[in-house]
C-alpha cells in the first residue's frame, strides 16, 4: 500500500467517525423519536413509506428491505415501500406531473393517515422530497426528514428532523445508513 492511499483511507476513516460522534449529542433524540414513531405506526399496523433520490434513493431501498425482510433478528415482515423503485410509477408521474412531484403523488396513492413518511436528502432541499412531505403531512402521516446541512426545507416540513450537520455527501450518507441502521434496530427489539 502507498503511503498516499493509506493516507487517504486514515483521513476518510477519520471524517466518518467524526462526523457519526457529532449526531450522537444532538442527534439521538431525534433518532429515537423516529424509531418511536416507526415503532408505533408498525405496532398499528401501519405502513412506512420512504423515498430519495440518487444515493438517497438507495439508502431508501436498502431501508425498506431492512424492514421488510430481516435486519438482524427474525421477525415477521414489517409493511415498508420505497417510493424509488416503480419506474412506471416513477416515469408516468414524473411524465404528467413533473420530477417534483414523483415522490408525493405515490403518497396521495399510498399513505394514510397514521402511516409514516420518511424523505431522505441530503441537502435538505430536495424539491421531490419536501413536496412528499407536504402531502403526507396533509393525509395526516407521521412525516420524518433525514437531512444534512442546515436541514433545509425537508427539516423545516418535517414532524421529526434527524439533521446531520455535515457538508460532505459522502459523509452524511455514511451517518443516514447508520441512523437508519439503528431504527431498524430500535424496531427489531421492541417489536420482536
Amino acid at each position: 500500500m502507498t503511503e498516499r492511499r493509506r493516507a487517504a483511507i486514515d483521513r476518510g476513516l477519520e471524517a466518518a467517525s467524526a462526523a457519526h460522534l457529532r449526531l450522537r449529542g444532538d442527534g439521538a433524540g431525534p433518532i429515537a423519536a423516529a424509531a418511536g414513531a416507526i415503532v408505533e405506526a408498525l405496532g398499528q399496523g401501519r405502513m412506512v413509506l420512504v423515498f430519495g433520490n440518487g444515493g438517497s434513493a438507495a439508502d431508501a431501498q436498502h431501508f425498506a428491505a431492512e424492514l421488510a425482510g430481516r435486519f438482524v433478528k427474525e421477525r415477521r415482515g414489517w409493511p415498508a415501500v420505497a417510493l424509488t423503485t416503480d419506474t412506471s410509477a416513477l416515469t408516468a408521474i414524473g411524465n404528467d406531473y413533473g420530477f417534483a412531484q414523483v415522490f408525493a403523488r405515490q403518497v396521495e396513492a399510498l399513505g394514510r393517515a397514521g402511516d409514516v413518511a420518511i424523505g431522505i436528502t441530503t441537502s435538505g432541499a430536495s424539491p421531490n422530497v419536501v413536496a412528499a412531505l407536504d402531502a403526507a403531512r396533509a393525509r395526516g402521516l407521521v412525516t420524518i426528514a433525514l437531512t444534512g446541512r442546515d436541514g433545509g426545507a425537508a427539516g423545516q416540513t418535517a414532524a421529526i428532523h434527524v439533521n446531520v450537520a455535515e457538508t460532505v455527501t459522502a459523509r452524511i450518507q455514511e451517518v443516514h445508513m447508520t441512523v437508519l441502521h439503528l431504527i431498524c434496530e430500535i424496531v427489531d427489539e421492541e417489536l420482536s
